[in-house]
């Protein structure tokens, strides 16, 4: 079967992925063989293949906001249907016994394992999942609009959460890519008011678009303080630039997995008054049904721009360049 593989972190400049044919996987006690229709590029990849999360395994075909169909089920597998659709996210598996699990936590589990990081992922025309932690897809999403909501969504859903935002209060988003475009909606539809900082006039203009109340960058002044942000794109600087209009008791958090260094700060101007500071690490599988369920309900609406499997690279290096406007999305054919 194809693959996009990873032999060696390097720059995305210097295409990190080659195009190879590799042996199909077999699904194991408790697994489903799904064949892969989406694949989300997702800016976690982005750390995996540039080596900004240090390799787990390699060779490796990264990818973890899949999309795809069930082919095949291991023995004692038996929650989906051949022919199902079903989606895998970041999180592959977690121990089930420690403190975090057994606390509802499992996205703090130190044995969990990682999709497209700790096993093959996405980027592949087949790939094995342990099913008790696939999805089961809502119909109204077709293939390539779903895909981003696998992690993206989940994520983005969860760093929502944890923001404590409720009806009435103004929610700011630092940086607009896959995961904000779609927090927005949810935001919107639960009765805030958002505020969106990106340096990007086309992110600016989709923001407008799917409701945002105002656009602007992380420099500018807002119309009022924020009583929520959350900072999506990978930038520790911005945690200065949304504390410095936070109003008192909020929150800030970071919904990345990776971030560059966040600057020293003055507490007095940017921490007293009760702020918070936190971090997403991944997220349940009660996320991604919740998420899931949501965003039906909205519906949400991804935007996604679609590229063939053996231009990864090239998705990749927009993607860091900043220049897809919501997600980007492999079809795998």
């Amino acid at each position: 079967m194809r693959a996009m593989v990873l032999e060696a972190p390097k720059p995305v400049e210097e295409a990190p992925l080659e195009l190879r044919d590799i042996p199909v996987p077999e699904p194991g006690p408790g697994e489903v063989l799904v064949e892969v229709r989406c694949c989300g590029v997702c800016h976690t990849d982005l750390h995996v293949v540039t080596g900004e999360l240090g390799p787990h395994r390699l060779p490796l075909a990264p990818g973890h906001e899949v999309v795809g169909t069930v082919v095949r089920a291991g023995e004692g597998a038996g929650r989906f249907a051949v022919g199902q659709r079903v989606g895998a996210a970041w999180l592959r598996s977690a121990c089930g016994a420690c403190r975090f699990c057994r606390s509802g936590r499992e996205n703090l589990c130190e044995a969990a394992t990682f999709n497209g990081y700790d096993a093959d992922g996405g980027y592949a025309e087949r790939m094995v999942l342990p099913e008790k932690f696939a999805y089961a897809i809502p119909e109204r999403f077709g293939d390539a609009e779903a895909a981003p909501l696998l992690c993206a969504g989940i994520v983005g859903y969860r760093a929502l959460v944890l923001s404590g935002i409720e009806p009435g209060g103004t929610l700011g988003m630092y940086g607009f890519g896959g995961s904000a475009h779609i927090g927005l909606q949810i935001a919107k539809h639960r009765g805030a008011r958002v505020f969106v900082f990106t340096r990007s006039g086309e992110h600016r203009a989709l923001a407008r678009e799917l409701g945002a109340d105002w656009a602007g960058t992380a420099k500018d002044e807002p119309p009022a303080k924020l009583t929520n942000a959350i900072i999506f794109a990978p930038v520790g600087g911005l945690y200065l630039d949304a504390l410095r209009v936070l109003d008192r008791g909020g929150t800030v958090v970071s919904a990345g997995i990776h971030m560059t260094p966040v600057p020293e700060l003055d507490y007095d101007r940017y921490l007293y008054h009760e702020r918070r500071m936190l971090s997403v690490a991944n997220a349940t599988r009660r996320d991604g049904e919740e998420l899931l369920a949501v965003a039906a309900e909205v519906p949400v609406k991804t935007t996604v721009s679609t590229f063939p499997l053996e231009d990864a690279n090239d998705a990749l290096r927009l993607l860091r360049a900043g220049r897809i406007n919501g997600a980007a999305v492999l079809e795998i054919r």
